[in-house]
């Protein structure tokens, strides 16, 4: 029997046997922080050496705190920049409002010269008109005291004629004036032809003006302009301006 238990002791089927350590469990726990500790200071280390061998620690974090200041006083000088910018393109805008403004005004100004011109001559047209208003002495009935005519920019011929009756406080005059016109064509003597300008009705008291237009045919050059007032078919005074 003994024999038995002792070759199965001996032999591969005897049982299996388990060796264990004799440190208690707290101390393995120990030890196990212990290494795990020091692999860490280890690769802890490991990294810092590896980032001085780099750079990284020294010269180059310094750089890149410049470098974010740089990029700060750029973001200042650019919005600076920008709000510049801004007042200066709200200048260029107001200045071009004023110019507009003031081209407008111009164009206003011209126009009113030359609305002031045209009535400046146009007074001293009537001044020149009411100047022989005063009747000469000895003057009787209606008479025509003034004729004027000027070639316009248009070409066309403008005549004004003052009629006046000496007398005072006389009866209204009714009756026609006739104008005929003179001159040149392509060198050789010209004059309207009859009825080419239809009388006009006149009807006046002390005294009355008539004005005009007159369609200058093409190629002719006016030299002289005659004005005829009648009654009743007869010529009561005449009148000839040359130009």
């Amino acid at each position: 029997m003994r024999l038995r238990l002792l070759r199965r002791r001996l032999t591969i089927s005897a049982p299996r046997m388990m060796v264990r350590s004799a440190f208690p469990w707290p101390i393995r726990w120990a030890v196990a922080a212990m290494v795990i500790g020091f692999c860490g200071a280890i690769g802890l280390w490991a990294f810092d050496f590896g980032r001085e061998i780099a750079g990284i620690e020294g010269g180059t974090q310094n750089e890149l705190v410049a470098l974010r200041g740089q990029v700060a006083s750029l973001s200042a000088e650019v919005n600076q920049m920008r709000a510049q910018r801004d007042e200066a393109q709200s200048v260029a805008n107001t200045a071009n409002t004023l110019i507009s403004t003031e081209k407008v005004s111009s164009e206003k100004i011209v126009s009113q010269l030359k609305l002031l011109e045209e009535e400046n001559r146009r007074l001293k047209s009537d001044l020149g008109f009411f100047e022989q208003l005063t009747p000469s002495l000895g003057a009787q009935g209606v008479t025509i005291r003034a004729l004027q005519a000027e070639v316009q920019p248009d070409g066309k011929l403008r005549w004004q004629v003052l009629l006046i009756q000496a007398k005072k406080n006389p009866a209204e005059f009714v009756g026609t004036l006739e104008l005929s016109f003179t001159g040149l064509l392509a060198g050789k003597p010209w004059t309207s032809a009859a009825g080419s300008l239809s009388a006009m009705p006149v009807k006046i008291g002390q005294y009355g003006r008539l004005e005009g237009l007159y369609d200058v045919p093409a190629q002719v050059l006016v030299k002289s302009i005659t004005v005829k007032l009648l009654e009743d078919g007869k010529v009561r005074a005449t009148q000839s301006v040359k130009l």
